[in-house]
């Protein structure tokens, strides 16, 4: 088999491979079998008894010295990346009392990942693990996913040391060894959390699954959910060039999606966050999907509304718009009910996708109020910069929010902090607690000056000067030799070089007008073109909607700074707001309310 395997997939020919002879059985822990394939079996001495094996010290069976094995990670060369490795050792793991005429309940089942789902460390899972009087193979799989979550880093495990425990050692040994015997979810789901442990491909254990997996999937029985969590192992193991993988997508395709579940769209949504869909062969899969989904919005629940969303984020722009919208109007009855990290994931994919809808602005100004002050510092900042992005002045969001910062500052990161004020004078609002939050604002300024990065940095106090909140206390920092140094080096990083970009340029004014008028000392027009003799410069500026905050007229923090500052240019600014302009029906009514606002105190002539 292992055999076959090598010349099915030459792809795995490319990992640097360490070996180990094999040996006899080397623990005496037993898992669950549940699978129908052939009697039930004991993992140590193949009793095939009726009631299997129901031993807690280990078979009496005569046995072999067991020497050691090891489940070896490797060196990730462009798809896999090493850890550590996983010794098997006899008489070292836990024993668990397992079998077949009692298996777990699907209440059982469901307590136990309830518990598993409340560990906050590995060792804590392991503890789980060793309680557990008995164990079906996917309970033994979740178990190794959820290490995987507390332990995954970016490349590798976290603490690569987890993988000596005795109790991986007996899982993996004993996976291995019933690897014929497992439930196919079992089976797909283990091999899945075997990649996320960033196991050697070409360990015994690693090559079995993926053998019997590989058998398993030509019977073509296997159910969407399960094709999916086996793609999904396939593309962390081979990449998108797996010939398996390439089988599984086409299973995937024959599968009548119009009859797919919730369940089943989750695990494909799942399935094609792994990169797959980055080739368009597969883009009208993945319409399709949406189509389908559309249909099945109104009966999402949060959880699902967010993961949705979440994984919409990660995949190709391919008729995506419809099923945002969708899903938007369904998460407007599930505002009160998102867990933080899920309105987190809601709030983050509609300014990714830049929709919003009222109704849902409206479910929010009634549900921040109450939750401001407790939840997650992350949720609350993504409600602000909400607001913030999609330029909507809500008085009722942004004073709760800003109450809760002046009594929860603390709480905040540096990044969180910026991106409140941001918000605020991205709107060019001030809350009625204004003079409390800046001073918050100062203070951390004051004490956590050097963990701002440049660029937030400048960001914060350029938000602060769009509503008049000048940071002088500040300015002398901003522009030391130091911090410009710490900015031109993001800037050549970012660009590609130094020479691209230049320090300390002056230009006249920086701000484009959308009308320029030159009057002399008498108060007539000059030419545009005139340059001298000139008087008296009016800058007209013409405010178009987008100018403007949603819900309550007001012009953006950047369109007020910018006509405040044309006044300490010595301009004369003139409005002309949208909201006016359109009220305005004839063309007598367009030049009667031009000259109102040109020259208000001039006598017009007719002419």
């Amino acid at each position: 088999m292992a055999l076959k395997l090598i010349q099915r997939y030459p792809l795995l020919r490319q990992f640097r491979i360490q070996r180990y002879p094999p040996v006899g059985p080397v623990c005496s822990t037993r898992l669950l079998r549940t699978s129908s394939v052939g009697e039930p079996s004991c993992g140590v001495c193949s009793c095939t008894s009726a009631g299997g094996c129901i031993q807690t010290q280990g078979c009496k069976k005569p046995q072999q010295d067991c020497g050691r094995r090891n489940l070896t990670t490797i060196i990730r060369e462009p798809s896999f990346i090493a850890s550590s490795s996983v010794g098997l050792h006899r008489d070292s793991g836990p024993e668990f009392r397992l079998t077949q005429l009692h298996p777990p309940t699907a209440a059982e089942e469901e307590s136990f990942q309830k518990l598993l789902n409340n560990c906050s460390s590995s060792q804590q899972v392991l503890t789980l693990l060793c309680s557990a009087e008995i164990m079906s193979d996917t309970m033994a799989a979740a178990g190794l996913h959820r290490v995987a979550d507390l332990e995954q880093g970016d490349k590798s495990l976290k603490d690569p040391r987890v993988l000596e425990n005795d109790t991986i050692k007996a899982l993996c040994f004993q996976l291995e060894q019933d690897s014929r015997r497992l439930t196919d979810a079992g089976l797909v789901s283990a091999l899945l959390a075997c990649t996320r442990l960033f196991l050697d491909p070409w360990s015994i254990l690693m090559v079995r699954l993926v053998s019997e997996s590989q058998e398993r999937l030509d019977r073509g029985k296997m159910t969407l959910g399960q094709l999916c969590t086996l793609g999904h192992a396939m593309m962390a193991i081979e990449g998108p060039n797996s010939l398996m993988l390439v089988q599984v997508i086409k299973q995937i395709e024959k599968q009548k999606n119009a009859q797919w579940s919730l369940a089943d769209l989750t695990a494909v949504y799942r399935f094609m966050q792994t990169g797959v869909v980055k080739y368009k062969k597969y883009w009208n899969l993945l319409k399709a999907i949406h189509t389908h989904t559309i249909k099945l919005t109104p009966h999402m629940d949060p959880a699902a509304v967010s993961g949705l969303l979440g994984a919409l984020m990660t995949l190709p722009e391919t008729k995506t718009m419809p099923l945002v919208i969708s899903l938007c109007k369904q998460a407007v009855q599930h505002v009160p009910h998102f867990l933080d990290e899920e309105l987190t994931t809601v709030l983050g994919a509609l300014m990714h996708f830049g929709h919003s809808d009222h109704k849902f602005v409206e479910a929010l100004e009634r549900y921040v109020p109450t939750m401001a002050f407790t939840s997650d510092p992350e949720t609350v900042t993504k409600v602000i910069q909400f607001f913030g992005r999609r330029n909507i002045l809500s008085p009722t969001v942004f004073d709760a929010i800003a109450e809760s910062f002046v009594y929860r500052a603390s709480d905040y990161n540096t990044s969180q902090v910026a991106r409140h004020i941001m918000a605020l004078g991205k709107l060019g609002y001030l809350p009625p607690n204004a003079g409390e939050v800046f001073r918050k604002v100062e203070s951390i300024l004051q004490s956590r000056f050097s963990q701002f990065q440049p660029r937030t940095l400048l960001n914060l106090l350029h938000s602060c000067t769009l509503v008049k909140r000048y940071p002088v206390n500040f300015v002398s920092k901003v522009f030391s030799s130091y911090f410009l140094q710490q900015l031109q080096a993001g800037l050549a990083h970012l660009l590609g070089g130094r020479s691209f970009f230049g320090s300390k340029v002056l230009t006249p004014y920086c701000y484009t007008l959308d009308v320029e008028l030159k009057l002399d000392e008498d108060g007539f027009m000059l030419p545009a073109s005139h340059n001298k003799d000139v008087y008296k410069r009016m800058a007209v500026c013409i405010d178009g909607q987008t100018r403007f905050t949603t819900i309550k007229r007001q012009l953006l923090g950047k369109e007020a700074i910018k006509q405040r500052h044309l006044r300490l240019l010595g301009y004369e600014v003139v409005q002309i707001p949208y909201y006016e302009f359109e009220k305005l029906q004839t063309k007598s009514e367009v030049v009667e309310y031009l000259h109102q606002k040109l020259f208000p105190h001039t006598y017009r002539l007719n002419w």
